[in-house]
């Protein structure tokens, strides 16, 4: 495990399991969604294609304190057009450097021909680094000790 590893290493070890939602949806029904799977965000696609994003967090924003209805309002109604993206050859470290510079929670993984491959959480990545430093830190200490 290396911070200089692609973010498809990430994607083999948590799955590539996609959800998303159509653009057409109620935010309700989304928000219902996230919930269900325990997760903080959904693609928003149409015939496999990425058009969105749509996390809690646009939803605080963009309804709730509006007085906005998610009932009533639709998904393509808040949801982030053109979403910061990657490609599974993206590092690690990279990727956390897109995620801080977009100020972006998730990050989509697109391959090159458009082909969306999985997701990528904030958490995903910080989990990914903290473990790489402790492998770095246990093979200094063997080293030192003379065990390695």
């Amino acid at each position: 495990m290396q911070v200089l590893d692609p973010v498809s290493v990430i994607l083999k070890q948590k799955g590539g399991r996609i959800w998303s939602i159509h653009p057409s949806a109620t935010v309700y029904d989304a928000i219902a969604l996230m919930a269900d799977k325990q997760i903080g965000s959904l693609l928003v696609m149409e015939n496999s294609r990425l058009l969105g994003m749509l996390s809690e967090r646009d939803y605080a924003r963009k309804v709730i304190l509006r007085g906005r209805s998610s009932k009533d309002t639709r998904v393509d109604e808040i949801m982030i057009s053109d979403p910061v993206t990657i490609d599974p050859d993206c590092p690690i470290d990279d990727a956390m450097r897109v995620m801080t510079e977009n100020r972006v929670r998730h990050l989509p993984i697109i391959e090159d021909r458009g082909t969306v491959v999985g997701i990528v959480s904030i958490g995903d990545l910080v989990k990914w680094i903290i473990t790489s430093h402790q492998e770095t830190i246990e093979q200094l200490q063997s080293y030192i000790a003379g065990t390695f």
